[in-house]
Parts: C-alpha cells; sequence; structure tokens
C-alpha cells in the first residue's frame, strides 16, 4: 500500500460531523495532541531501508502541529465544504513523514442532520499502509471516543506494510467489529533465546526477535555493528558503506543487514509456497466442479464509467447522502444489500441517460477479513453481480444478497490464502518491482466490477469533539484507472451516510446521479420493506 501511494492517491478519508461548539482550534489542536498520543496506531511513521533490501518498518514518531490543518472556505456552507473536501481526495500523507493528518472545517451552517447549529466537520487522512476501513475506524473511535484510548509500543515490521495486503479501498461488508491492535511487540522484550542485542541496536530490532530468524548474535565494535548468521558475519557499516555511500542509523544498517541475509532464505520460500499455491489452486478447482465451493465471481465487461485516459484522474468530487437509519434498514436484509440493489437502479437508470444503456452490472465489495490474522489491510474484494435484467427490485435484492454470500463463502475458504502466503515470502525488492511495473493505467477487457460499493458500520454515534457530539460518519474509497465512481456506506448510531467520489471527466453529472441514488434508495426500501415477511 506504501509503493503504491507513490504512483496513485490511495489514502483513506474518513468524515466527522460534529456540532461546533465555538472551542478555539488550538485547544482542538492540544485534544488531539494528548490523545493521540495514548493511540499507538496514532504514533508512527515508516522507515524505509535503503535500495528496498527489505520491508519498511513501523517507527515511533510524535505528533507535530502541522498534523492538524484549519481550512478556511469561501464561504462557510455545505457547498462550498463539498468542494474543499474533493480538493483534499486527490492529496496523499507521507507515511514515512505522518502516516495520518487531521483536517478541520469550522462552522459550516447548513450541514445535513444540524438543528440551527454550525457544524464542526473533521476529515481524518490516513495512509493506507496504516489501516484499512475497519481498523481505521476503530482508530477513530479511540481518537473521538470516551474510553476507547488504546497504548502499546507499536514497533513492528509485520502485519504493517509488508507484503499481503488488499487492493486500495474501505473494507468490510461486516460491521466493525472489535480493534485489532496486535502486531505491537514492546522494545522492551528483547529476550528471545541466543540473541543478542546491542542498546544501539535494539530500536527496531523487535521484528527480528518476533519472527525468531536465525539471526545468533549482533555486537557493536567502534563505528562497526555486526550480524551473525549460523556462520555468516556480515560487518554492516562496512555493507552499508559499499553499498549506499554513506553512514545509516544504527537500527536501519542492522535491518538492512537481516534483509541481505534473509533474501536466499525468503526466494525459497516463496518457490515452496508457490507450488503449495498451485496445488491449492487445483483442490479449489476440484471443490468447485464438485459444488462443494461457490464457483469464482464473474467478470464484467467495461462500460463509460470505466475508460482510463491518458491524463488520470482529472479532478476528485464528493458527495454525501445522509439518512435515518430506519429508511435505509429492513427486516432479513442488511444495509449493504438494500444499497447494492438501490446503486443497480440508480447507476443503469443514469447510464441510460447519457445513451449508454448496458445489460450487465456488477460491483466490487470489500469483505473484512477474521482479524486475528494480524495485516494492517485485512480484506478481500468481491465483484458481485447486480442482475441488472431482473426488474423486480425485491428478486432482484434476493439474488444480490444470494451472490455476494457465494462471494464471502469463496473469499473465507483456506485454500484462497495459500497465494497470501507465497505473496509474504517475496523479498522486499522484488515486490517492489512488480509494484512500480504493474500497468495500473490499463483497463482489462474483463473487470470484477463497474463500481465500488464499500460498508463499514462505525458503531454507536457516542463519540464528541471539541465538546460537540457526532451527528453522522461519511468515507470515499478511493478512484483508479478502472474504478472512476465509489461509493461508501458509513452508518454511526442511527445515520447512514451514502458517500459518492468521482471523477468529473468520466462522470461529468454528479448531481444527477446523486438524484437518482437518492429516488432509488427510497424506491427500494419501500419494494423491500413491502416483501418482508411479516
Amino acid at each position: 500500500m506504501y509503493w503504491l501511494s507513490k504512483r496513485t492517491r490511495n489514502d483513506l478519508f474518513l468524515v466527522y460531523c460534529f456540532a461546533d461548539r465555538g472551542l478555539p482550534t488550538e485547544e482542538l489542536r492540544a485534544a488531539v495532541a494528548e490523545r493521540s498520543a495514548r493511540i499507538a496506531d496514532l504514533r508512527v511513521r515508516l522507515r524505509e531501508l535503503p535500495g528496498d533490501i527489505d520491508y519498511p518498518f513501523w517507527t515511533r514518531s510524535e505528533f507535530a502541529a502541522e498534523q492538524i490543518v484549519e481550512h478556511e472556505l469561501r464561504e462557510r456552507n455545505w457547498s462550498c465544504l463539498l468542494e474543499a473536501l474533493g480538493e483534499l481526495l486527490g492529496t496523499g500523507v507521507d507515511a514515512a513523514v505522518h502516516p495520518w493528518r487531521l483536517h478541520l472545517f469550522r462552522a459550516i451552517a447548513d450541514a445535513p442532520g444540524q438543528t440551527g447549529e454550525p457544524a464542526l466537520v473533521v476529515v481524518l487522512q490516513m495512509s493506507h499502509a496504516l489501516a484499512d476501513g475497519r481498523r481505521a475506524s476503530a482508530i477513530a473511535r479511540a481518537l473521538f471516543g470516551g474510553a476507547g484510548n488504546h497504548s502499546g509500543e507499536p514497533e513492528s515490521r509485520t502485519g504493517a506494510s509488508g507484503p499481503g495486503g488488499g487492493p486500495a479501498g474501505d473494507s468490510a461488508t461486516d460491521a466493525a467489529g472489535t480493534e485489532s491492535w496486535g502486531d505491537r511487540t514492546p522494545v522492551a522484550d528483547r529476550s528471545v533465546p541466543g540473541l543478542s542485542v546491542p542498546e544501539e541496536c535494539a530500536v527496531g530490532w523487535t521484528a527480528v526477535a518476533r519472527e525468531r530468524t536465525a539471526v545468533h548474535s549482533v555486537s557493536a565494535s567502534g563505528s562497526s555493528v555486526r550480524v551473525r548468521v549460523g556462520s555468516t558475519v556480515v560487518r554492516v557499516r562496512t555493507l552499508a558503506d559499499a553499498m549506499w555511500g554513506s553512514a545509516l542509523p544504527a537500527r536501519v544498517l542492522v535491518a538492512s543487514a537481516v534483509g541481505l541475509l534473509r533474501v536466499p532464505a525468503r526466494l525459497a520460500a516463496t518457490a515452496v509456497r508457490g507450488y503449495q499455491a498451485f496445488r491449492a489452486q487445483q483442490r479449489l478447482a476440484a471443490s468447485t466442479e464438485a459444488g462443494e465451493l461457490p464457483p469464482p465471481g464473474p467478470g464484467f465487461p467495461p462500460t463509460a464509467l470505466n475508460h482510463a485516459s491518458a491524463e488520470g484522474i482529472s479532478r476528485h468530487e464528493a458527495r454525501m447522502l445522509v439518512f435515518p437509519a430506519g429508511e435505509l434498514r429492513v427486516p432479513g436484509r442488511t444495509v449493504t444489500v438494500v444499497v447494492l440493489t438501490a446503486v443497480s437502479l440508480a447507476l443503469a437508470r443514469y447510464l441510460a441517460d447519457r445513451g449508454e444503456p448496458v445489460e450487465r452490472l456488477g460491483a466490487q465489495v470489500p469483505m473484512a477479513l477474521a482479524e486475528d490474522t494480524g495485516p494492517r489491510n485485512n480484506y478481500r474484494s468481491l465483484g458481485v453481480d447486480l442482475f441488472v435484467d431482473e426488474p423486480d427490485p425485491s428478486l432482484r435484492a434476493d439474488k444480490i444478497a444470494a451472490a455476494l454470500a457465494d462471494r464471502r463463502a469463496r473469499a473465507r475458504h483456506p485454500l484462497l490464502s495459500a497465494q497470501d502466503r507465497v505473496t509474504a515470502t517475496i523479498p522486499a525488492p522484488m515486490l517492489r518491482r512488480d509494484v512500480d511495473r504493474y500497468p495500473l493505467d490499463i483497463v482489462p477487457g474483463s473487470i470484477a466490477g463497474h463500481t465500488v460499493v464499500s460498508s463499514v458500520d462505525r458503531g454507536p454515534a457516542d463519540l464528541s469533539f471539541g465538546g460537540g457530539p457526532v451527528r453522522f460518519t461519511a468515507g470515499f474509497p478511493a478512484l483508479g484507472s478502472v474504478m472512476h465512481l465509489t461509493h461508501g456506506v458509513h452508518g454511526l448510531g442511527d445515520t447512514v451516510t451514502i458517500s459518492l467520489h468521482a471523477d468529473p471527466k468520466v462522470l461529468p453529472d454528479l448531481d444527477a446521479y446523486a438524484a437518482h441514488l437518492r429516488a432509488a434508495l427510497l424506491e427500494a426500501h419501500r419494494a423491500l420493506v413491502g416483501s418482508a415477511p411479516a
């Protein structure tokens, strides 16, 4: 995710609308500084290794005042806020400097859901290397909640920015769930059998200890550091000078040397796990053929919404549709299925209005995986048919729900994790090369979906900031060369917000689509409530 961010914008943007009680910005900044100091995920930045000889690792980082930005709008109204938000969606934070930033918009006069009082709109911008949608929501809850504080030492190289994460976007058709903070090992815990670490090398060394590598000893002598693996001894300072021509901090030197020594083992593990993945694919195909497992999701031909341009994304536009949760909840249906049904109606009508009717439409739906597996980006993206050829909204919703259940069942099968285990052992220089060379600007002939619908339940509305209670929340999955329209579905307490993120060059009339979607949501809700069992 970190390497990908150097080629395309893939940050997460979490919007929270609070009542603005007029607390001075400096007091808000001080409150964020105090609270973030107790949240481990907000006290880190990435440390890169020279030549990407191994994966970047998380290291301690203190809060900086510039991480809180107050924006002055031309006019303090909702329209100007959306314009400014669109500009923000085209930016990215550098996780090697600070992986998060908080944007403040004060005294917004006409925000949805406000009853005469001005709104304080807060945008938590976060590197996708730091978190997926579910984890980001947990971080925000710790920042704006009452008792949800988390501490712990964040030094780690595993489950952070290493290989094996999913594609850009929010995570989860499931509820946000509980927080997952399991990839931190205290620096003070250096007691690993057979491993002696000098104090100047201890910071950032815990990952090596945790992975129980074959490193036997690390020792410092004068200006050099020596690492011994078996009978091999590498003098790190000399090695670094030869490779990179300059002296580097001891922890970077040690990590680089260990990374270099691990390359042969990683290559061997990649070959072994690659064969295991091949066998897993064979067993997966056999299970599918026997009817024991749903087949993979269908591919779809691109539509006018999926055309790439040589200039890339022209601009970013954002809209938010805020609903009382009761207007989208249907007995026996998930909010995700209700929204997917409405998107199928609205998208087909919008394309027909443009003279580009389609026979098939699909959506990519990120699905959260089990939380005990560790990675910061821990989800799979499911391609779900929207069944636009089914005229009855209730039957269409049934088919969408069944397709979503099939895609989930297949995505959770243990055999699908075999390829993840291969990726987890690829040497960093090889994966970095693949990320740099991947053709992001090419739209394939068959795609997994025409839009993204990412759904995260962010829990009860018990958050506050600056003394003002929260009103609603929103989020904006990233755009790319294929996806020029994405949807966020975010619940908080008794509200559900549908967020739209689009490239106006491909979708020049976002307000027209938003009107179609609002009408389709109400239509789908009426139809599904009418067909729900008594």
